[in-house]
């Protein structure tokens, strides 16, 4: 198929048009599922699998493309409003999305996140469209060692978040990658810090320890107050104008929206990795470049922009293995694998040329899915910030409970409703001792996978240290880990000196 062909480009698009009465019900119950948290794209899927497996084959990968892309738009709702990521990819949009509502800026942080996540959605989309098949040879070049170094971005933003209070920073992450290590080792399967408990065997289970760190204890702290914005700034509905004025706002981030959204599709591509790992590289890297990081979580834009646009770029990054290899790049990619493979469909290269309109169709159909959500996002941005008026009293209890609902609907046991009121009452004390639940989210995500590539790496060596920097690829990674780490207190001390020259000159 020639994509350079203006025809055959507008057969795509017209054909993935056409799908438009069934795209739209799946962006609404992606959004609003994404909302929940603890209601990732793939539960959905799941609860909606007899449904999908009923529709023919590119009609059931059409409407589960639309409710993945939505329910990534829909999580950094509830992350700016409440301060309770929808999804995992959304805890990074919580630390300036919140402080802009707490300014009384909801609703220009709703825009932010929507106009980034449509924009950075459908950028990648378009990106992919072209350059798949030299994307599809990348996760060769990305091996364990690469995927340590990644990781370890994502981990150095906890230094980020401690900026104002190392110590508690770097222990409050400590104590992530503590929790993170429990359930069974890499390499015996041996049981770590499980109490006995064999729901725990696999590890502490992620979306639990989010909907507790972040809703439940949120909802604890709402007790405390009548309102969640108590200056009364969002007492009234945003007008036409305002709302077009904060579009425009969005708009001119286009560089910062651009950019993040592509490191998103990069990281999405790398089986294993996701929408946290993006979002956390997202932001550490947006605060990193930034002219002024010291405004970062304190209700800075880019600090909303970064990580939006760079999970909903994950989107169609994840899609990339599993269509050119028949590799899943996430689970809610593993859920699409299972319809493909039960109508028979091939993997491959053989699936680009046998159903080439199927093959392509499906990244066609994720850039129109953001096309119709970008006509629903300003009667969103501009009604959605009044829920910030509603009475705690209200709020409270709808919050727990489709917080346990969340938490339940994974892995369908009791005990994991019992791990979130554990998690929301350590995310509590945190909160009041001034310790960062980022941070400890941060540690129990990627400890882990951290731990899994360090192992996988050092059993293919035989132990052998070296390999952590035996790849090209990982060695110009580790340069750049540590120019991360090393050019921020060079930039700080350098501002503070032209700071106290300025000041001397002065007097």
């Amino acid at each position: 198929m020639d994509l350079t062909s203006i025809d055959t480009l507008s057969a795509l698009f017209l054909h993935a048009l056409g799908y438009w009465w069934i795209m739209i019900p799946a962006v609404l119950i992606g959004i609003v599922m994404g909302a929940i948290p603890g209601f990732a794209a793939h539960n959905t899927i799941i609860i909606l699998l007899p449904l999908t497996l009923a529709f023919d084959v590119e009609t059931a990968l059409v409407f589960m493309t639309a409710l993945y892309c939505a329910s990534h738009l829909g999580g950094g709702i509830p992350a700016i409003l409440l301060n309770i990521p929808g999804t995992g990819g959304a805890a990074a949009t919580t630390l300036d999305g919140y402080a802009m509502t707490k300014k009384g800026e909801a609703a220009k942080a709703l825009m932010l996140c929507f106009v980034a996540s449509v924009i950075g959605g459908l950028l990648s989309a378009v990106v992919t469209l072209f350059a798949l098949p030299v994307l599809a040879k990348a996760g060769y070049y990305i091996h364990s060692v690469e995927m340590v170094v990644i990781m370890l971005f994502g981990l150095a933003l906890i230094a980020a978040i401690a900026a104002d209070d190392m110590l508690k920073g770097l222990i409050a992450g400590g104590f992530g990658l503590l929790l993170g290590s429990m359930g069974a080792d890499h390499i015996y399967a041996a049981p770590r810090g499980t109490f006995g408990f064999l729901e725990l065997f696999d590890g502490v289970p992620l979306v639990p320890a989010l909907v507790g760190l972040f809703a439940i204890s949120e909802a604890i702290v709402m007790i405390e107050q009548r309102f969640v914005v108590t200056d009364g700034s969002t007492n009234k509905t945003v007008s036409w104008g305002e709302t077009l004025r904060n579009f425009a706002f969005a708009i001119s981030r286009w560089w910062q929206i651009t950019w993040t959204s592509l490191l998103g599709l990069l990281i999405g591509i790398l089986p294993g990795a996701g929408a946290s790992i993006a979002a956390f590289v997202a932001y550490q890297q947006s605060r990193l470049y930034s002219k002024n990081p010291e405004l970062y979580g304190k209700g800075h834009p880019d600090g909303v922009v970064a990580p939006e646009a760079a999970n909903n770029g994950v989107t169609t990054g994840t899609m990339v293995p599993l269509l050119a290899i028949g590799v899943p790049g996430g689970s809610t990619a593993a859920v699409m694998m299972i319809v493909l493979q039960y109508h028979g469909f091939p993997f491959g290269p053989r699936l680009f040329v046998e159903s080439p309109m199927l093959a392509y169709g499906v990244i066609v159909a994720m850039a129109v899915s953001y096309i119709l959500m970008l006509f629903m996002i300003f009667p969103m941005a501009r009604y959605m910030s009044r829920v910030t008026v509603v009475p705690t009293d209200y709020l409270v209890p709808i919050i727990v409970a489709f917080s346990l609902v969340g938490a339940f609907v994974p892995r369908a046991f009791i005990f994991d409703m019992g791990i979130a009121f554990a998690f929301g009452i350590l995310g509590y004390i945190a909160r009041k001792t001034g310790y960062h639940v980022a941070a400890i989210l941060i540690g129990i995500i990627l400890g882990p996978l951290i731990e899994r590539s360090f192992m996988l790496a050092m059993r293919i060596s035989n132990n052998d240290p070296m390999v952590m920097f035996s790849s090209n690829i990982g060695n110009v990674l580790w340069v750049c880990l540590i120019l991360t780490l090393a050019v921020p207190p060079l930039i700080e001390r350098r501002r503070k000196r032209a700071a106290a020259a300025s000041g001397a000159t002065a007097g």
